[in-house]
């Protein structure tokens, strides 16, 4: 496949060239967005909206209840729609924990101790949910020393285990970047159930990502490369094969008319880090300048034409500061309009 075909449909899949009307159909589309950082986890589902959502739009859907974040794979957190978690967690809740024996080992994390940290928490958060300092403030109270990343890591299993995620976003003034706990039967009203997961994790995966590889599959989910390989056997007959050894969905939405050529996409986006080669859609000499880096970062780009032209940041789109650029973009509006687009969501 030729590489400006291949970006053009990966634009598509990933609704930047196709957007969704709310943000709830972004995050359904996409399954799972990186979020880490919240804040960027949110701009990846408003920059894939049509019209002009805001901070407060999404924070409305987790309010709701359609989505949370969780740690759903690679134990890294990630913003799902809620009626999808549990059958996402059943697929990769298995290898993240084999992933994070050893730090448990060394943080003398076992079974017993996650017992009493759920028998802590269970009825807190019952009652509207309980921050993560709250939460740790929990587990202290029951001589758990949270400290040492041991908290966050008892969060975590308790995560993949599916007792809690995080839910309703924290009302505070300016960008608020905390969520409460909650317990997932109390939160999560509906569960879907595809009647196999595996393969349903696949076909998702390229219903967002597509045109990709079995090995970015393999990346993105966290999985083994023979599970992935056998994710990809059990959906044959749901995706297809556009060119060797590259999938796609069998249906893909259609490119909008009045699609933007210029995207502000925010740290981690998908676009970039959910692929085992990033070198399609940037050059192999600015991969280290984006990331991930020696302290696992990855930089909010500039997209033009499914290419990474240059990197920016939160604060100064906020400012109004230039970005820094690879190399000269062939629209300086259309990039001028990304950012500002950016500003006008979380209300700078």
């Amino acid at each position: 496949m030729k590489t400006d075909t291949l970006l053009a449909e990966r634009l598509r899949s990933h609704r930047l060239t196709a957007p969704t009307r709310t943000v709830a159909d972004a995050a359904g589309h996409m399954l799972a967005v990186q979020s880490q950082d919240f804040t960027a986890g949110r701009w990846a589902l408003a920059v894939r909206t049509s019209g002009s959502p805001t901070l407060r739009d999404v924070d409305r859907a987790f309010d709701r209840g359609d989505l949370v974040r969780a740690w759903t794979m690679r134990g890294t957190l990630h913003t799902i729609p809620a009626r999808d978690l549990g059958w996402v967690l059943s697929v990769t809740a298995a290898r993240q924990r084999q992933q994070g024996a050893s730090r448990n080992r060394d943080l003398g994390i076992d079974g017993e101790m996650i017992a009493v940290a759920a028998r802590a928490l269970t009825p807190a958060l019952r009652d509207g949910g309980r921050t993560r300092t709250e939460a740790f403030e929990l587990l202290d109270g029951v001589g758990i020393d949270p400290t040492g990343q041991r908290g966050l890591h008892l969060l975590f299993a308790l995560t993949i285990d599916g007792l809690i995620c995080q839910g309703p976003v924290v009302s505070r003034d300016g960008v608020t970047r905390e969520q409460r706990f909650v317990l997932v039967e109390d939160h999560i009203r509906e569960h879907a159930t595809p009647d196999d997961p595996l393969a349903e994790l696949f076909v998702r995966y390229l219903d967002g990502h597509g045109p990709a590889k079995v090995t970015d599959f393999a990346w993105w989910s966290g999985l083994t490369l023979g599970v992935s390989r056998e994710a990809a056997e059990r959906a044959a007959a749901r995706v297809e094969e556009v060119a060797e050894g590259v999938f796609a969905a069998k249906s893909r939405p259609r490119r909008s008319p009045k699609a933007a050529s210029v995207h502000a996409l925010g740290a981690f986006d998908e676009y970039y880090i959910s692929y085992a080669d990033r070198a399609t859609v940037c050059a192999p000499e600015h991969l280290a300048a984006v990331g991930p880096g020696k302290n696992g970062m990855v930089r909010a780009t500039l997209v033009e034409k499914g290419r990474v032209i240059g990197c920016w940041t939160h604060a100064s789109a906020s400012l109004g500061a230039p970005a820094e650029f690879f190399e000269a973009a062939a629209d300086t509006d259309a990039v001028a309009d990304a950012l500002v687009r950016f500003t006008r969501f979380i209300g700078a």
